[in-house]
């Protein structure tokens, strides 16, 4: 007869050598291998796991968006007119005296074609017509009946004085182009010449100031020295 099949062991008794074991090599290798083992392990997943792990986002893409800047200086704005035009006083020997809008970089020859142009007896040769005009400039045209006057007007002292009204004298910050050319030597060209000047860079400061005109030299300025004033 054969021999009876063997048995297996109850689990109890399999657990408890299972455990007797894991004492037996823990005891043989040393708990502080052990424990260093386990340490190690431990520091190679976390390595693992920040090698692997996804990149954060950076900062500068949860930033909210910065609203454009725009410019403090108003382009826009005119540097004249609202229309960007300036505008100047033409009068004198002119079609359409009165007001007129020219650009900015016009000149004496553009501010006569807005008014109209010249008259016939318009002596445009009196005016530098190259010349550039001004935001609020009086431009006045003179004619050639002013002209003649001017021509035939005495040079002697006496004549002048009596023609200013006995010891009168010319104010050159105010009198026009017909009353300058009371004074000696000076004829429409210079007395328009007097006026645009004053009018282009403001008030004469003095009588010796009028050689700053175009026309007037020391020789004239002495002569009309006595009958003018600023």
């Amino acid at each position: 007869m054969g021999s009876p099949p063997r048995r297996p062991p109850p689990t109890g008794s399999l657990i408890a050598r299972a455990l007797q074991r894991a004492r037996d090599e823990i005891a043989l290798v040393g708990v502080g291998r052990v424990m260093a083992g386990a340490v190690g392990v431990g520091v190679a997943v976390v390595v693992l796991w920040w090698l692997l792990r996804p990149a954060p986002e950076p900062i500068e893409a949860r930033l909210p968006f910065a609203a454009p800047v725009t410019s403090l200086v108003d382009e826009s704005r005119p540097t004249t007119s609202p229309d960007g035009t300036i505008v100047v006083h033409v009068v004198g020997a002119v079609t359409r005296p009165g007001l007129v809008n020219l650009d900015p970089h016009a000149r004496v020859a553009d501010a006569l074609a807005a008014a109209g142009g010249p008259t016939t007896d318009a002596q445009v040769h009196a005016l530098n017509l190259a010349a550039r005009v001004h935001d609020g400039l009086r431009l006045y045209v003179p004619s050639i009946a002013e002209a003649d006057v001017g021509e035939h007007a005495t040079n002697g002292a006496t004549d002048v004085a009596g023609s200013l009204g006995g010891g009168a004298m010319v104010d050159v910050n105010r009198a026009t182009v017909q009353e300058l050319q009371v004074l000696p030597g000076v004829g429409p060209a210079i007395a328009a010449a007097i006026v645009t000047h004053r009018e282009r860079r403001g008030p004469f400061t003095s009588v010796d100031a009028l050689l700053d005109v175009t026309g007037i030299g020391p020789a004239k300025l002495e002569g009309i020295r006595e009958f003018v004033r600023v």
